[in-house]
């Protein structure tokens, strides 16, 4: 049962990390708290845009559109490497997923498969939306993907997770695609490989 780190220490913890951080306007107090709560937080939520342009994706990802408003994460990884605050708190990034995925994420291990979609991830996920069009084409620069792992690492690290506290979008929701051109697996070997220093 870990409670959410509040927003100074989010902060605080991705610098600490080496990450280049952004502050998008008034982001530590912009949620979705009046739909529901927010934690207890129990992991990494990884996803990719589908969009093409940092300036439009971190509006995008701020503001959402009138299906579902924004923040849509707590984070946007830019292509450039930089993560843009957006929202703190409730966000509408993991939607609905699987129950049995969210007790392996507590437990630390092995995910079994997303084939249901009856549990709040929103409640217990920080989400980072990472500029990507999705296509398995689009480039992942080594600059985002180092950003990706130091942001994921940064809150597993302030918590006491291992690596098995990040996933992917696709991993969570039955249907899901994201992200797309590189696997969680590795991603989750980098994150721990960064947790040993």
């Amino acid at each position: 049962m870990a409670p959410p780190m509040s927003a100074s220490g989010f902060l605080d913890a991705l610098r600490a990390e080496g990450v280049s951080v952004v502050e998008v306007g008034d982001w530590r107090h912009h949620n979705r708290n009046h739909k529901g709560p927010w934690g207890p937080v129990h992991g990494v939520m990884i996803h990719h845009t589908v969009t093409e342009g940092s300036a439009e994706t971190v509006e995008l990802c701020r503001d959402g559109y009138p299906a579902l408003p924004g923040p849509l994460c707590h984070g946007v990884i830019t292509k450039d490497g930089t993560v843009h605050l957006v929202g703190y708190g409730r966000a509408n990034h993991a939607g609905l997923g699987d129950d049995e995925v969210l007790r392996a994420v507590i437990a630390e291990r092995g995910l079994p498969p997303d084939n249901e979609a009856n549990t709040d991830g929103n409640r217990h996920f920080y989400g980072f939306e990472c500029e990507n069009l999705g296509d398995g084409e689009d480039p992942w620069p080594q600059a985002q993907l180092d950003a990706i792992e130091r942001a994921a690492a940064a809150v597993c690290r302030h918590h006491g997770w291992t690596e098995r506290s990040v996933i992917g979008h696709l991993e969570w929701q039955p249907g899901k695609v994201d992200p797309r051109g590189f696997t969680m697996a590795w991603l989750r070997e980098r994150v721990r490989e960064r947790l040993k220093d």
